[in-house]
């Protein structure tokens, strides 16, 4: 992709900024050619009251569009390996719990370059050119799932494209971060966080409802991937049409290599694995699990389908997540992020307990329990990336160096990455224990293991009395 950044300023459209005199002298805000916005400043508080704050939202709403899309690109797998047996494929348990993991595992790799895509070739740029990624990952999906005789490395690595769009969220954040003030950042963040989860909740109730409701109960598996053919390209061309480019944008490659030699990003990382990685883990396993314990039939039916209840538990923890960050800015993130690790450990641990019971209402209910502690502890634990480093860098006494702000944006990029890889390991521990020992209590008795530890860990790095006395309130 080709960029010209010294393309002379083209006349502003309604939808673009208008050139105007700000009083306090500040350079000219305006569009260029290529939907390129000179001398964006939201603190400016006049820019931003007279043209700032639309052209953020506008911004927003369709970064939200987009990777709404990533994210169900992302989970498609997911549901659809529970339709492959009655589709005419062969493949094992193991080899199924493959198709749901790696997705995770190229999404939690992909994030790491996605972050500095925007800086690169422009957030407007990138989110057009990342929307459009997502085709290949849908219509693969749909041409492999139409012959039941497609080998199972096809398979494979059409799964794993659709790792594109769990990279998407990282160039999504890293773009809107640019747009907003900072005393609306948290908020903007959060929403483009929660619209995009949501994407995995959408996936796993529409695709039921397609490949068996519109075929009047047969089996029309293509549907699956085709249905977000036409809506990746309205994404698309609404980016294309209503983003912007930010100038002034620029990836912090020093900020970056600053952060991965602070402790305290790897301290977070790990706490990140536990709440968003067991989010996405367990979003992606969900479907299977349920049908591996209650049969084809759990869920309710609706015209021709019978739709899984697997897709309330990606919608309960995307709620979820503001949620955790609204408690961690009144109680503080370290105290919550506890909270909802002590919550994961007792939940997981009634679970394997109650699992020789076969109820199907206490089995959802208690995981719909664990998915909103994961994903209350996805808020609290995103919030407390900023504190930490803030105090961590003030706190110390540190100059001349990477600021804390630096550090702090190059951080939450890397957290969201590392964290994503919990999306693989989570069913591949299943996996695991199914293989071994015939069914899921090792795993979750493991589960249980790592939680106490995260908790604890938690409260020895941010709770206990001389953390708190170093680092003030996280």
């Amino acid at each position: 992709m080709t960029i010209d950044r010294a393309t002379p300023a083209a006349p502003a459209t309604p939808d673009q900024a208008t050139p105007s005199t700000p009083l306090d002298g500040s350079p000219v805000l305006h569009s260029r050619q290529g939907r390129w916005l000179e001398n964006w400043a939201p603190e400016n508080s006049g820019q931003w009251a007279t043209a700032g704050r639309a052209i953020a939202r506008r911004n927003l709403g369709w970064s939200i569009a987009c990777e709404f899309l990533g994210f169900v690109v992302w989970q498609l797998w997911s549901i659809v390996v529970v339709y492959l047996p009655a589709a005419g494929f062969t493949f094992s348990s193991s080899e199924l719990f493959w198709l749901i993991s790696m997705p995770s595992l190229v999404g939690a790799t992909l994030r790491i370059p996605y972050t500095f895509m925007v800086a690169r070739f422009g957030g407007r740029n990138w989110t057009i050119v990342s929307a459009l990624l997502l085709l290949l990952p849908s219509v693969g999906l749909a041409l492999c799932v139409a012959n039941p005789q497609t080998p199972f490395p096809v398979m494979l690595a059409v799964a794993a494209l659709a790792g594109l769009g769990g990279g998407n969220f990282a160039s999504s954040m890293a773009n809107i971060t640019f747009f907003f003030p900072v005393k609306e950042k948290g908020w903007a963040l959060g929403l483009n966080a929660a619209g995009g989860n949501l994407g995995a909740a959408v996936a796993q109730l529409a695709v039921p409802l397609v490949v068996t409701g519109l075929a009047a109960a047969s089996m029309n598996l293509p549907l699956a991937g085709l249905l977000w053919v036409p809506l990746i390209l309205v994404a698309a061309i609404g980016a294309w049409k209503y983003m912007d480019n930010i100038a002034s944008a620029r990836s912090d490659v020093a900020g970056s290599l600053a952060a991965l030699k602070e402790p305290h990003l790897w301290v977070l990382a790990l706490l990140y694995i536990g709440t968003f990685g067991s989010f996405i883990g367990f979003s992606g396993v969900f479907p299977k699990l349920l049908t591996d314990v209650f049969g084809p039939g759990a869920g309710f039916t609706l015209g021709y389908a019978t739709v899984s209840l697997a897709f309330l538990g990606a919608l309960v923890g995307s709620l979820a997540r503001p949620f955790g960050g609204r408690l961690a800015d009144r109680w503080g993130g370290a105290r919550v992020t506890v909270s909802c690790f002590a919550a994961l450990a007792l939940i997981t641990l009634v679970q394997v307990w109650t699992l020789p019971l076969h109820s199907f209402p206490l089995f959802l209910g208690l995981f719909l329990l664990l998915f909103a502690s994961a994903g209350a502890g996805n808020g609290s634990t995103y919030r407390m990336i900023p504190v930490v480093f803030a105090l961590r860098v003030s706190g110390t006494g540190t100059t001349g160096q990477v600021s804390a702000a630096r550090k702090s944006a190059a951080a939450l990029g890397l957290i969201s990455a590392i964290g994503a890889y919990g999306g693989f390991l989570v069913p591949q521990l299943l996996n695991l224990s199914r293989t071994t020992t015939g069914g899921y209590a090792a795993a979750f008795y493991g589960f249980v293991a790592c939680y106490l530890l995260m908790m604890t860990v938690s409260w020895f790095c941010y709770l206990r009395p001389a953390s708190r006395n170093a680092l003030g309130h996280v």
